[in-house]
C-alpha cells in the first residue's frame, strides 16, 4: 500500500476526471434508456398496413435468406412489397417473389446496382402513405407494422426506427458475429436514450425504417438523395440512412424509435473478417453525415441538443480512446526505472493488471444488457476491448480517406455517376412517354399541353374515419410528384355512413361532404403552392351520379411544424 503512496502521479488527475465524466455520462444514458417508453397502440389507428403501407427492399444478391424475411414482412399484412433491383437479377429475384406471394410482391429493376437509385425508383411506385425501407434479411416480429405505425398518430412525426438484434448465419455466433451483437445492444441504450431525452437519433438505421411518403415524393429530396456529393466531388451510394435522418431535421420532421421486443428485428452480420470492411464503410459515413449536421447545415443543434453532444463526443472518442494505452505506456517505462532517477516504485506488473482489470470491469458493465440475455458471450468481452481500440484506430483511418465512397463488401456496385446518369436518362424518357399519352382538361385523345406533368400518382387525401358518425375527416397528407397541375381523369365512388363519402378510382379520388348516407362520384384536380396543398373536391354528397360542377377549395399545410 506504502507504493501507491510513494509516488507522485500528477498525470493521474486529468485523466481521472476524463474517466469519471465519461462513465457519468453512461451512467445518465443508461438512466435515460430505462426511462423511456416506446409508443403504445392507439384504440382507433389511422393508420393500417393494409392500406397504407409499402415496403421497398432495395437488393442486388438476395438469396434464401429472402424468403424467411419476406414471409415475416407479410404477416403484418403490408400493402404492397416492392423489391427493387438491377436489370440482370430480375430473373432470380422474381422467381423468389413468386415462391413467397406473387400478388403482394413486385420486382422493379433499375439499369444499374445503385442503392440510392433502386430506393428512389422504389419511391416513384409507391401509391400509399407509409414506406418502410427494409434490408433483405432482415426479419420481423409479427407486431413491427403495427407499433411503427402508431408513431405515425403523430403528425409531426417524419421517420420512424427500431431496435435490432444479431441473427447468427450458422448455428452457433461467430466472434464477429458476436462483436456485432455487442454494437447493437450498446446502440439500443443509445437510441432509446437519445430519444427519451431530446427525441433525436444520430440515424435512422436502414435496416428498417418507416417515413411518410409525403416527404420522400419531394422532388427536391429525391434529386438531392440520388445527386448527393461529399465535398462537391465524390458521389455517394452508401449512407442513406444518414442522408434520410438529416432530411428529417432539416426540414422539421420530429423522428421517433421504437425500441422494445414489439419491434425488435434480426438481422444477419458479415460471419468472418468481412465484417470490419463492413465498419469501415458505416464509420466513414458517420463521419461525413455528423460533420454535415454539426458544422455545415446546423439544424442539429437546436432541434437535438443531446444528438448533437453526442456527435462531437464522437469525433473526440478516439483520442481520448488511445490516450489511455499511451499513458500506460508511459506508466510502465517509468516503472523500469531506478526511483532515483525518476523511477517509479510501482512494479510495472501492478501497473497493467490494474489496467487490465478496469478495462475487463468497465466494458463488462457496459455489455450487462446483453450478457442478460446471452451470458455465454462473456467469454468475448476481451475481444470486445481488443477490437474497441482497433476500431479507434479505424476511425482515424476513415477521417483521412473519407474521399473514399465505395461499398466495401458488395460485388457489383460499379461506378455511381454512370449509374446515375442512367437512371436520369431512363426518367426523362419516361417523362417524355407520359406527356405524349396524356390527354389534358378539355383535350380527348391524345394530345399533349406542357402543363401536363409526368408521374400523375399523386392522391387525395383519404379519410379512413368515414364511419365514426359525424366526426371530423382525419387528413392525410400527400405530396405531389413535381409540384405541378395534375389532371386526374379516372372516377371514384365510395359511401359513408355521415358526413364523408370517400372512395378511389384508378386515377384519382373522389371526396364528398353532405348529411345522410350517399355515394360520391367526382374528378378531382390538386395541385401544389407555397408550401400548401390545395384540393378541388366534390361538396354536395348528395345520391349519385356524374361528375359534380361545383367544387370547393380547400387548403391545408404539407406538414406541421
Amino acid at each position: 500500500m506504502l507504493y501507491l503512496t510513494s509516488d507522485n502521479f500528477p498525470i493521474f488527475l486529468p485523466f481521472g476526471v476524463i474517466g469519471f465524466y465519461r462513465y457519468f455520462w453512461f451512467c445518465i444514458r443508461l438512466a435515460a434508456s430505462f426511462a423511456y417508453r416506446p409508443i403504445p397502440l392507439p384504440q382507433s389507428p389511422t393508420y393500417l398496413a393494409d392500406e397504407d403501407v409499402t415496403i421497398i427492399v432495395p437488393t442486388i444478391d438476395a438469396g434464401d435468406e429472402f424468403k424467411d424475411a419476406a414471409r415475416s414482412w407479410l404477416v403484418g399484412n403490408p400493402k404492397e412489397i416492392l423489391i427493387i433491383t438491377e436489370e440482370k437479377m430480375l430473373g432470380p429475384l422474381q422467381d423468389l417473389a413468386n415462391a413467397v406471394d406473387p400478388e403482394r410482391i413486385r420486382v422493379l429493376t433499375v439499369p444499374f446496382a445503385n442503392k440510392r437509385l433502386q430506393m428512389s425508383h422504389g419511391i416513384k411506385n409507391t401509391t400509399t402513405d407509409i414506406i418502410v425501407f427494409a434490408d433483405d434479411d432482415a426479419i420481423w416480429p409479427p407486431t413491427l407494422l403495427p407499433y411503427v405505425l402508431a408513431c405515425f398518430e403523430d403528425q409531426k412525426i417524419g421517420g420512424v426506427g427500431t431496435s435490432q438484434r444479431v441473427q447468427p448465419c450458422g448455428k452457433e455466433m461467430t466472434v464477429w458475429e458476436v462483436l456485432a451483437a455487442f454494437r447493437l445492444s450498446i446502440r439500443n441504450i443509445e437510441i432509446a436514450c437519445s430519444t427519451h431525452i431530446d427525441g433525436g437519433l444520430p440515424c435512422l438505421s436502414g435496416r428498417t425504417a418507416a417515413y411518410r411518403t409525403i416527404i420522400l415524393k419531394d422532388p427536391e429530396f429525391l434529386h438531392g438523395f440520388t445527386h448527393d456529393y461529399w465535398l462537391g466531388k465524390y458521389q455517394l451510394n452508401s449512407g442513406d440512412d444518414k442522408f434520410l435522418t438529416r432530411w428529417m431535421v432539416s426540414h422539421g420532421w420530429s423522428t421517433y424509435v421504437q425500441c422494445c421486443k414489439e419491434t425488435e428485428l434480426l438481422s444477419t452480420m458479415k460471419p468472418n473478417w468481412r465484417f470490419l470492411k463492413q465498419v469501415l464503410r458505416w464509420t466513414r459515413n458517420t463521419w461525413r453525415s455528423d460533420l454535415r449536421s454539426l458544422f455545415m447545415e446546423r439544424h442539429i443543434w437546436t432541434a437535438h441538443p443531446y444528438v448533437a453532444y453526442t456527435m462531437v463526443d464522437k469525433l473526440f472518442n478516439p483520442f481520448t480512446l488511445l490516450a489511455g494505452p499511451c499513458l500506460v505506456a508511459s506508466l510502465v517505462y517509468k516503472s523500469t526505472l531506478p526511483s532515483e532517477h525518476g523511477g517509479y516504485h510501482l512494479p510495472w506488473w501492478n501497473i497493467l493488471l490494474s489496467y487490465f482489470t478496469w478495462l475487463l470491469a468497465t466494458r463488462t458493465a457496459k455489455l450487462l444488457p446483453h450478457l442478460w440475455y446471452r451470458p455465454q458471450d462473456v467469454i468475448y468481452v476481451p475481444a470486445f476491448i481488443v477490437f474497441g481500440y482497433y476500431f479507434a484506430v479505424m476511425k482515424l483511418y476513415a477521417l483521412c480517406t473519407l474521399h473514399e465512397t465505395g461499398w466495401g463488401t458488395r460485388t457489383g456496385i460499379g461506378d455511381i455517376a454512370a449509374a446515375t446518369a442512367a437512371m436520369d436518362k431512363q426518367d426523362k424518357q419516361g417523362a417524355s412517354n407520359a406527356n405524349a399519352n396524356v390527354p389534358y382538361e378539355g383535350q380527348s385523345g391524345h394530345g399533349v399541353q406542357s402543363e401536363v406533368r409526368n408521374e400523375k400518382k399523386s392522391q387525395f387525401d383519404r379519410n379512413d374515419n368515414i364511419s365514426n358518425m359525424g366526426a371530423p375527416p382525419v387528413m392525410r397528407r400527400r405530396v405531389l410528384d413535381d409540384g405541378q397541375v395534375y389532371d386526374y381523369r379516372g372516377r371514384g365512388s365510395g359511401s359513408g355512413s355521415s358526413g364523408t363519402a370517400i372512395g378511389s378510382g384508378s386515377s384519382g379520388t373522389a371526396v364528398a361532404s353532405g348529411s345522410g348516407s350517399g355515394t360520391a362520384h367526382g374528378q378531382g384536380y390538386e395541385y401544389r403552392l407555397g408550401g400548401f396543398m390545395r384540393s378541388l373536391r366534390d361538396p354536395s354528397g348528395r345520391g349519385s351520379g356524374s361528375e359534380r360542377d361545383v367544387m370547393e377549395m380547400e387548403s391545408y399545410p404539407m406538414r406541421t411544424e
